[in-house]
């Protein structure tokens, strides 16, 4: 089992960058999947980025290709994601998430574990 705790959500103005960090304990954090989801006010969660369990693969919403990079630290039990040229419509709480696989995941019916969530909130 894993648990995750998000931080580096905030306050930007449009045009500006955050850095998400997912920390997550347990000593078998290079095994699982990880994955970014978010949720605006009155909508569904969707999907951010994900990335295997090596990081060597990744995948992302079109809404943030280019813009957006989702890393992991495995000696740090850590994963980051990089938000640059942020928009008002990137508002949104963003969870953190994990799957045991080899694979990457972009539903979010596939990840067993899921953080609090931190709140990223960007001004127009």
């Amino acid at each position: 089992q894993v648990q995750l705790v998000e931080s580096g959500g905030g306050l930007v103005q449009a045009g500006g960058s955050l850095r998400l960090s997912c920390a997550a304990s347990g000593r078998t954090f290079s095994t699982y999947a990880m994955g970014w989801f978010r949720q605006a006010p009155g909508k569904e969660r969707e999907f951010v980025a994900a990335i295997t369990w090596s990081g060597s693969r990744t995948s992302y919403a079109d809404s943030v290709k280019g813009r957006f990079t989702i890393s992991r630290d495995n000696a740090k039990n850590t994963m980051y994601l990089q938000m640059n040229s942020l928009k008002p419509e990137d508002t949104a709480v963003y969870y953190c998430t994990a799957a045991r696989g080899a694979s990457y995941y972009v539903t979010s019916a596939a990840y067993a574990y899921w953080g609090q969530g931190t709140q990223v909130s960007v001004s127009s």
